[in-house]
């Protein structure tokens, strides 16, 4: 249970930092330090409100981690179904002329903590029945 309540939090404070950071500044994420053409600031905002209450969601069933540990399967399809399009966006979406590693960056570390939410899950599986 060990492994599934680090990657909770990590993913919790990572959503969090990116929700506040698109909430207050989404222009320079997007094109300052990702280097993406401008887009609708209110579209990143309200991502950046989502973000934060979704980073809620994960401390709430990282501190009831011994009811709720299953719960996490939630997050591994958000994880890795952001990767799938963070992915599709490097290979096929991305604006003319924009950098495609931010893409493949947010892909990989999307994909990354949906597989150590599946190695948290098994392992804690093994340890604790669902019913």
């Amino acid at each position: 249970m060990k492994l599934l309540g680090a990657t909770l939090s990590w993913q919790a404070v990572l959503w969090a930092i990116a929700g506040v950071a698109l909430v207050i500044a989404p222009g320079w994420v997007a094109e300052s330090l990702f280097g993406q053409p401008p887009v609708e600031d209110a579209w990143l905002r309200a991502f950046g409100v989502a973000s934060v209450c979704l980073a809620a969601q994960m401390v709430l069933v990282r501190r009831k981690l011994e009811e709720l540990w299953w719960w996490s399967w939630t997050f591994v399809l958000l994880e890795f179904g952001t990767a799938a399009v963070f992915a599709a966006t490097a290979l096929v979406g991305a604006p003319s002329g924009a950098p495609k590693w931010p893409w493949w960056f947010l892909s990989v570390l999307n994909a990354t903590f949906g597989g150590l939410l599946i190695a948290g899950l098994a392992k804690t599986g093994t340890e604790r029945p669902a019913i």
